[in-house]
């Protein structure tokens, strides 16, 4: 868009709000089936280990989980640099999946989108801080899952050696 002299602090258009709007849909949708796709294999995880009690099979499903919240990012990336690259916003695909990569996860890069389309740098920003929070939820949950089984049973195994060690006290 090019700067209107008679109005010199328009600097977005309906079309770029637009656009910013149906990639956070679509972004926050793809998150939503990602969340749920993680949380259903980690229990089906849990189920399969939850005989073992074991404090690796523990981690286990917690690194599943952070893996698969990993492709979920990477995959929403992808809507934002396909957009990128059919608005002919950067030069390759590469390019354009790096800058969504960078501007999503909010490091920021060397490259800039063009006038028409600065808005959205800000608009990737945001959405990757709201479906990071939402991951974050997802993984706390998992893993306070986690620790409370790890608390309960080394409560119960405390209880166990008491027990034991209050019957070899009687027996001597």
């Amino acid at each position: 868009m090019i700067p209107d002299p008679a109005h010199p602090f328009a600097v977005t258009s309906v079309e770029e709000v637009g656009w910013g709007l149906l990639l956070v849909a679509i972004t926050m949708t793809l998150h939503g089936f990602g969340m749920v796709f993680t949380v259903r294999v980690t229990n089906i995880a849990k189920a399969v280990t939850e005989r073992k009690d074991s404090f690796i099979a523990g981690v286990g499903i917690l690194i599943l989980a952070s893996s698969l919240i990993l492709m979920v990012h990477l995959s929403e990336v992808v809507v934002w640099a396909a957009f990128f690259f059919y608005k002919h916003a950067m030069p390759d695909a590469n390019t354009s999946y790096y800058f969504a990569l960078m501007e999503y996860t909010t490091v920021g890069s060397n490259y800039n989108l063009p006038r028409r389309l600065r808005l959205l740098e800000g608009v990737i920003a945001v959405a990757g801080l709201i479906t990071f929070a939402w991951s974050t939820g997802v993984l706390l949950t998992l893993a306070q899952d986690f620790q409370d089984r790890e608390v309960k049973y080394l409560e119960l195994r405390r209880k166990r050696l008491r027990r034991h060690d209050a019957r070899s006290n009687q027996s001597d």
